[in-house]
Parts: structure tokens; C-alpha cells; sequence
């Protein structure tokens, strides 16, 4: 069996058409429909906060950053987040959020939202937001919008619809 060495590096724009093709097989061309992606819709992610993974030249995995307000409150809103089937359950997913929440907090952002399954998330410290605190532009299960706080306060300051930054 051969060991493969994933490497995860900062994103940067060129990247972006390999990622356009992993999220369509990851996720089809639905995907637009969703309310989380209408929010990033026509926003480019903060690439300083966004990460992909690769095998040599070949990406398994990427995760972005975009940023959008709460109310009046600046906040990030994380994802997609889409890993290569052949290289899911290896952690690749897990490590992309974390170089994401590690350069967040870093560069003094408070407060990260997405729309997902909070027993996978929760692995990184999302919790389920309280039903009302967040309105998203759309449709969406009210279980499956989490946070994950930052900064000690910022959390608490975020309230209202979430909207493009």
C-alpha cells in the first residue's frame, strides 16, 4: 500500500476551477440553490482564511471563508467545505477547518456560522445556534445552523439576518 502525503496550503485564484469541479461532484449543480450559497453568491472568499488540500498537483479538498454580516455584526460564514470521495473519512475535512478557524481567530475575527451536521462539526467547536438568533435569506433547517465563537463576547453581539459583507 502506498502512503499518500496530504499537504494543506493557503487558497489562492487560480485554484478556483479545480475547486468549481470538486464541489460539482461533490455536490451538484443543485448545490446553487442553496441559502448558503446565495450568500456567497458573487463574494469571493478571504483567501487568507481559506485552505485546500493536495495530493502533489491533485486537490482533494478545500474549504472556504466569506465574509458576511449578522445584523450589523461582521462575521464568516465557512464553506463550502468538499473533500474528494476517495479522501473523506481521513481527517482532510477536519484539518481544512481547523487551518481556517486557527488563521480566523488569528487575524482577530470573533464569530464563524455554517449551514451542517453538528456531530461533525461540533469535532471543531460548532454549537447549534438557538432557534431565532440567525436569519438566513432562504430556507434552511434551523437544527443545522451552527457558530463557533472566536473571541469571548462575539457571539453574544450577533444577532438578526445574515447577510453578504
Amino acid at each position: 500500500m502506498i502512503d499518500l502525503v496530504i499537504q494543506f496550503f493557503p487558497m489562492t485564484a487560480a485554484d478556483e476551477a479545480q475547486i468549481e469541479k470538486l464541489d460539482e461532484r461533490a455536490f451538484g449543480p443543485g448545490r446553487y440553490a442553496r441559502t448558503a450559497y446565495r450568500l456567497r453568491e458573487g463574494v469571493a472568499p478571504d483567501l487568507s482564511l481559506s485552505f485546500v488540500a493536495r495530493v502533489g498537483t491533485l486537490l482533494v479538498g478545500a474549504n472556504r471563508m466569506t465574509h458576511i454580516l449578522v445584523g450589523e455584526t461582521p462575521a464568516l460564514l465557512l464553506g463550502p467545505l468538499t473533500v474528494e470521495p476517495a479522501f473523506r473519512s481521513q481527517g482532510v475535512g477536519e484539518k481544512l477547518m481547523k487551518h481556517s478557524l486557527d488563521a480566523a481567530r488569528a487575524a482577530g475575527h470573533g464569530l464563524v456560522l455554517l449551514v451542517g451536521d453538528l456531530d461533525y462539526y461540533s469535532r471543531v467547536g460548532f454549537a447549534r445556534a438557538p432557534r431565532g438568533k440567525f436569519v438566513m435569506p432562504g430556507p434552511v433547517d434551523p437544527d443545522r445552523v451552527l457558530y463557533c465563537e472566536l473571541r469571548p463576547g462575539a457571539f453574544e453581539a450577533a444577532s438578526g439576518r445574515m447577510r453578504r459583507a
